[in-house]
């Protein structure tokens, strides 16, 4: 019998909802408390959660850490696309309105600030997961018996 039996029950209940809960704080944080950074926090907890009941090679094969760079660099060119998008419009540094021709309904905002949480969201994940991988996956300076 797994001494982790239980440990491993649970997280699978639980990796999914923090997974819900983690985009629907993102797809929900233009108007309430919440976006891209926090959303972001949350989902990389699913994934050091996942790495500290089932091991970091597991957590490793689901997240490739190739993933998490190409993620944090994707995010950043998102968030910066957008700003260089609405100057190329004609209009300032991530203002919005450039981005949809329909200024009485505001539809640039929405798009705008969507595009750019979703940047925000793809480094802070991709981020948090480069250092939990970095410092989880460090060899002990010293082995257990040494104590």
């Amino acid at each position: 019998m797994n001494p982790h039996l239980i440990l491993r029950v649970v997280s699978k209940l639980l990796i999914p909802m923090i997974v819900v809960f983690g985009f629907y704080v993102q797809f929900h944080g233009d108007y309430g408390a919440g976006g891209g950074f926090q959303a972001g926090v949350i989902l990389a907890v699913a994934v050091i959660l996942y790495a500290l009941i089932y091991g970091m090679d597991a957590a490793r094969a689901a997240v490739p850490p190739s993933w998490a760079k190409w993620g944090a660099a994707a995010g950043a060119l998102l968030y910066m696309g957008v700003g260089v998008v609405t100057l190329f419009t004609g209009g300032n540094f991530l203002d919005y309105d450039g981005l949809h021709p329909d200024y009485a309904h505001r539809a640039g905002q929405h798009i705008g600030i969507l595009l750019v949480e979703l940047g925000v969201l793809m480094t802070v994940v991709s981020v948090m997961l480069i250092i939990f991988y970095a410092f989880a996956g460090r060899e002990p300076d010293m082995s257990d018996e040494e104590w």
